[in-house]
């Protein structure tokens, strides 16, 4: 089954999106933020793909996703960015770190379920 990790310190956003992925066949682990998503992916290893707040207390999704880009990190973990940001400086940043997509919330739950997976589905990253 594949797993995906929902890293948003909202409870409401933890519970929709984990609703949505769970109804679509996902296993769903959550993080109350970058802190935690990173204590997450060391004890769960075989995570498939982030979906990621940028806005959050102690470590922020843009600074998570640097330090899980870093060299001997996470190099084959698929990110995506789900967040009320939409400015360009932000989704700029997200790409050049490795970010994969960007979904702006509110967002279409059969959209978010085909994003998942299309990138969960192929077998490797560029």
């Amino acid at each position: 089954m594949t797993k995906v990790m929902i890293v948003d310190d909202a409870v409401f956003v933890r519970r929709h999106v984990t609703q949505v992925l769970s109804e679509a066949g996902f296993s769903v682990v959550h993080a109350v933020d970058g802190d935690d998503a990173l204590v997450q992916l060391s004890s769960t290893p075989d995570i498939d793909l982030v979906l990621c707040d940028v806005n959050m207390p102690n470590k922020n999704g843009l600074e998570f996703l640097e330090q899980a880009r870093k060299p001997g990190a996470w190099p084959r973990l698929k990110v995506v960015m789900l967040t009320t940001e939409g400015q360009a400086e932000f989704i700029h940043r997200a790409k050049a770190a490795g970010a994969l997509g960007w979904i702006v919330k509110p967002f279409k739950p059969e959209a978010l379920v085909a994003t998942v997976r299309r990138l969960t589905t192929t077998q490797s990253v560029a």
